[in-house]
């Protein structure tokens, strides 16, 4: 079912699955014996590496001592390309691997998901795959995900976004795709696994977070079993945020944030997204900026754009941030909403502009290399005419986008993105 069908009057909500899930301090430990009791024999173990941090060697040696065999595939890069997927697949099939384990964020997973259909349909192109239940075959081999950063959220939910690098490098494409048959089996959620998460990481992904719960709080999809979570999920946002960025041992605000990418991520799953999430894939798409940044960016000035269609909703989430609302109206609760997100973003330290985000930032991968050189023109982030242009058409193609609280069109959606590459954050609050 197309976001658009779900859009029409008295539509029939879908209920999207979760997957089976052992959440807290030592959880990680168990993925040997979890993985031998699914049917585990030989895994492809998909991530960006964690060098240094000793978690993939740990677990690969536990599924090892527990009598499996395992391939590493380390290379999943900051907003996976369709290239990462495929190199995984190739692994995954040259060595007669039966299930996979991906560990880390979003990337992994969602490289890790992508693999899985592209093996359930012999190696055919994941970029073949976008768009709503595009899988033929419902059988895909097992997974578990390990997760090390508290963000997407994708260990439970059945979406996962790539980077078609196929495409023109002028005009390049980010595209999420949503298949029921992507849902992991298992997902392990550890918050000891966070304890490496370096500040600036633990910061953006936490926004994440924020635009997973928000968006579905206040999406035109209104659909009710998002809701308590979404609300709730802020909460724990607002509340632990701040201590795992800056206090990154303490296990509260990590096991916090735990729980709140969690089930923020189960809000979206059936409630859906909105243009914080296009603004920033379209952003990624062309630079290939931190996801979690992005959204941290765009979600202030989402928030303002949306905010007149539905202040109730917003006025609720204030109460949900912190805010004491009695007294107040609706509209001046749905302010106070906006004003508190502004200050967790600048109390966590995030970068307020697209245009002040450092080059050095930028995810790493090969794209300026060999034959594609994807990203070798690139350059910084520039907020000009032609850059608002090309990123409000990207937002506007979009599957996240038809979930937007607000109709977007291009001449609306444009300031919006103009004034998340330039625009001060304390226009918004005046």
């Amino acid at each position: 079912m197309q976001v658009e069908e779900l859009l029409k009057p008295f539509p029939i909500k879908e209920f999207h699955p979760f997957p089976r899930a052992m959440l807290g301090p030592g959880a990680h430990e168990l993925i040997g014996p979890e993985a031998k009791k699914l049917g585990f024999r030989k895994s492809l173990i998909m991530t960006s590496g964690l060098r240094g941090t000793n978690i993939v060697e740990k677990i690969a040696e536990s599924m090892k001592w527990h009598g499996l065999d395992v391939v590493v595939y380390d290379e999943v890069e900051s907003n996976p390309k369709d290239y990462n997927v495929m190199d995984a697949v190739k692994l995954y099939q040259e060595n007669d691997c039966d299930s996979f384990v991906s560990i880390g964020g979003g990337s992994s997973h969602d490289a890790c998901k992508g693999a899985r259909i592209s093996v359930a349909h012999d190696g055919r192109s994941v970029n073949e795959f976008e768009g709503f239940n595009q899988s033929e075959n419902p059988k895909n081999p097992p997974h578990i995900a390990v997760s090390t950063t508290a963000g997407t959220g994708s260990e439970t939910s059945w979406a996962y976004v790539i980077t078609d690098t196929t495409t023109d490098p002028d005009n390049p494409h980010k595209y999420v795709a949503f298949d029921d048959t992507s849902v992991t089996t298992l997902a392990i959620d550890d918050p000891v696994l966070y304890y490496d998460c370096p500040v600036d990481y633990t910061a953006q992904c936490g926004f994440d977070v924020l635009a997973h719960a928000s968006e579905p709080y206040v999406s035109r999809l209104n659909f009710a079993p998002s809701l308590g979570n979404a609300l709730y999920a802020v909460k724990l946002t607002a509340e632990n945020l701040r201590q795992a960025v800056w206090n990154g041992q303490d296990l509260a605000g990590r096991e916090g944030m735990m729980y709140a990418q969690y089930i923020a991520a189960q809000a979206f799953n059936s409630g859906g997204l909105g243009i914080i999430h296009s603004i920033s894939h379209a952003v990624s798409a062309f630079y290939d900026t931190h996801h979690g940044l992005n959204n941290a960016i765009a979600l202030p000035r989402v928030w303002a754009f949306n905010m007149p269609t539905q202040y109730k909703r917003f006025a609720e989430l204030a109460a949900a941030m912190g805010v004491d609302t009695y007294g107040m109206t609706d509209v001046q609760a749905a302010e106070a909403a906006l004003a508190a997100a502004i200050r967790l973003l600048r109390d966590v330290g995030i970068t307020e502009r697209f245009v002040d985000v450092k080059k050095d930032t930028y995810s790493k991968n090969r794209l300026g290399e060999g034959p594609t050189k994807f990203y070798e023109n690139a350059g910084v982030i520039t907020g000009d005419d032609k850059d608002v242009d090309r990123i409000t058409n990207h937002v506007l193609g979009d599957a996240c986008t038809p979930g937007n609280a607000k109709e977007c069109t291009f001449e609306t959606v444009r300031p919006v993105v103009e004034h998340c590459m330039t625009g001060d954050l304390d226009d918004l609050l005046s």
